[in-house]
């Protein structure tokens, strides 16, 4: 087998294929490399005017390295082999998105950190406990959720699922791609005299 490719690695190659200095770049993406990147590492504090990293599709198991990333408000690590949500505090104050789906995920615990985070896609991890789900409330920020192919949607249907969500998260504006429509005063309608 290979050996992984290193965030320096990567970043020299974006460099190569884009003719940007990654320093000042806003968006970098270091998705699909290969071999793939096993592990994020201080290289990516470098990248002080980056807004947008994906990360994404490669082999990483732990989120690491982002001190320094003081621009930071889209992360990107869907595809990965992340377990733990940890990592985060050095972006705490800017991040805005988190896209984490298809990776190992059981546990929310990290994410409490976020002060600004308004996008949350989780698709396709392990979350099974709604004690765990609970831990998103503290998000009071959270507008944006994509929670479909995790164990806690089994056994509900989509409405009951939709509603209990929705229960809980009182800012919540969309959930699983679908707007939230909340109960509202109902409409009546005047019929226009004839």
């Amino acid at each position: 087998m290979s050996k992984a490719t290193t965030i320096k690695e990567a970043l020299k190659r974006w460099e190569d294929r884009t003719h940007q200095n990654s320093a000042e770049a806003k968006e970098i993406d270091l998705q699909f490399q290969w071999p793939p990147i096993e592990k994020m590492d201080a290289t990516l504090g470098n990248l002080v005017n980056c807004e947008f990293l994906s990360l994404s599709t490669n082999m990483i198991e732990k989120i690491y390295g982002l001190s320094g990333m003081k621009n930071l408000r889209i992360l990107s690590l869907s595809r990965n082999y992340i377990k733990n949500i940890s990592g985060l505090e050095s972006v705490a104050e800017t991040l805005e998105e988190l896209w984490l789906s298809y990776n190992l995920i059981e546990k929310l615990k990290g994410l409490n950190c976020l002060k600004v985070l308004k996008v949350l896609y989780m698709s396709n991890n392990l979350l099974k406990d709604w004690s765990e789900f609970n831990k998103l409330i503290e998000i009071a920020t959270l507008e944006d959720l994509l929670l479909v192919g995790n164990p806690l949607t089994e056994g509900m249907d989509e409405p009951s699922f939709r509603a209990e969500c929705i229960k809980r998260l009182p800012t919540i504006k969309k959930l699983d791609g679908e707007p939230v429509v909340r109960d509202e005063e109902p409409i009546i309608l005047v019929k226009e005299p004839e």
